[in-house]
């Protein structure tokens, strides 16, 4: 790594109280943005949707698991592949611990891909994940929460990131969306995409506190260097 410009403590101080007002401008900034994402409108959704778990098959109001909130990532993982989406796999890694916080605070949390639940089931066991996995193989919950992606669809351009035409190259893309149980009705109230899932990884929020930082400039894209977390080279 290259060394950056060396200073005495004191002129390092100057320069760290300048980063400082930035970093509290941008706290600022998030907070009213999260404000302003509480305040979204709801969508009351029209489909009972059902996916296969490990207890059988489960209604979208089951993942609520007695909790008013619940929180789907949508993890890329098509029914042909493997293994995966190494991505999701690094965003999964950081949902470790948080859990039962989540709980605590009236969130349920639940991970869905297209895959058949075997796949899943085997893949969460090697990865050493505890989070609960659904199948919406035989549902529409990846579709209509566009991540999920048909042939023709591929071919002319998907919806993908609230954009319209897009092209995209694999049938699978990641995502995350909210819901509110009331009652009997349930509510979509947010959902998001692409670098918008970068709150979630833990990882490359300290990644970013070096002087190193993500280290992704000149890849072929920004991941290319993660790996499943069984697949590093034991040396690193």
């Amino acid at each position: 790594m290259d060394r950056r410009n060396i200073v005495s403590r004191e002129a390092w101080l100057v320069a760290r109280k300048q980063l400082l007002a930035e970093e509290k401008a941008l706290s600022r900034q998030r907070d009213a943005v999260s404000a302003q994402r509480r305040e979204l409108p709801w969508v009351k959704l029209d489909k009972d949707y059902v996916l296969a778990g490990p207890d059988g098959p489960a209604r979208l109001a089951d993942l609520f698991a007695g909790r008013s909130q619940l929180i789907v990532y949508h993890f890329m993982f098509d029914p042909s592949w493997e293994d995966g989406c190494k991505s999701c796999s690094f965003i999964a890694d950081n949902f470790v611990g948080g859990l039962v916080h989540l709980a605590a605070r009236d969130v349920a949390f639940a991970v869905v891909s297209r895959a058949p639940l075997a796949k899943l089931e085997a893949f969460r066991r090697r990865m050493g994940w505890d989070f609960r996995w659904y199948s919406a193989l035989d549902s529409d919950f990846n579709h209509d929460f566009h991540v999920s992606f048909r042939p023709e669809e591929l071919a002319g351009g998907v919806e993908y990131n609230f954009t319209p035409g897009t092209k995209f190259p694999v049938s699978e893309a990641p995502g995350l969306s909210v819901f509110v149980r009331d009652g009997d009705d349930i509510f979509h109230t947010y959902s998001t995409y692409a670098r918008g899932l970068d709150l979630l990884i833990g990882t490359y929020n300290y990644l970013d506190l070096t002087p190193g930082g993500r280290g992704e400039d000149g890849l072929a894209y920004a991941m290319a260097w993660v790996r499943l977390h069984d697949r590093y080279d034991p040396a690193t």
